[in-house]
């Protein structure tokens, strides 16, 4: 059994043409939750992160039972409106028109090593919107996790592009 074996594609969804990646087939398999979150914790355990930040929603699951392996707090960035308290904003662009992400103030510390993590990275703007947010509060990212890559996007590249690293579980081509 592989990682990439437990996730569904489901065809045209949201829309046409687009193969949509479904980890919820993998976090519901007892053994496939385990294998993703112990060869995450393997990468990390040994590299003094102080933060775990995920990004809504899925990013929440991963984040936070990754936090809890490595024995570090977990910091959730959320879409508009949904964290309660001061908080800081960044937009990003979409395909058509904008969206916004958002962090706690004191989520982190400045000088604080953080590992970002989502469950997939397509284009990369929901975590370069992330990494802008954490930089703003001063914390270092020292590398952006995902359990799925789609190379032909291009996030992978983004990301390197602003000087992060980046890994994947595991990778599908095309859309």
């Amino acid at each position: 059994m592989t990682i990439k074996s437990l996730i569904r594609t489901i065809p045209d969804y949201p829309k046409p043409g687009i193969q949509f990646r479904d980890i919820t087939t993998l976090l519901k398999d007892a053994e496939g939750l385990r294998l993703t979150i112990d060869q995450l914790s393997a990468r990390y355990r040994d590299q003094a992160i102080a933060k775990v930040v995920g990004i809504e929603s899925r990013g929440f699951i991963v984040g936070a039972a990754l936090a809890y392996q490595l024995g570090v707090g977990f910091v959730p960035v959320r879409k508009r409106g949904k964290l309660p308290g001061e908080v800081l904003g960044h937009d990003y662009a979409l395909e058509y028109g904008t969206d916004r992400v958002e962090i706690h103030t004191d989520a982190i510390a400045p000088g604080e090593r953080v590992l970002l993590v989502d469950d997939l990275i397509a284009t990369g703007g929901t975590a370069e919107a992330a990494v802008m947010l954490i930089r703003q509060l001063g914390g270092e990212v020292t590398e952006c996790a995902f359990i799925v890559d789609l190379p032909d996007l291009g996030g992978m590249k983004r990301l390197a592009a602003l000087g992060l690293k980046a890994y994947a579980l595991c990778e599908f081509e095309g859309d």
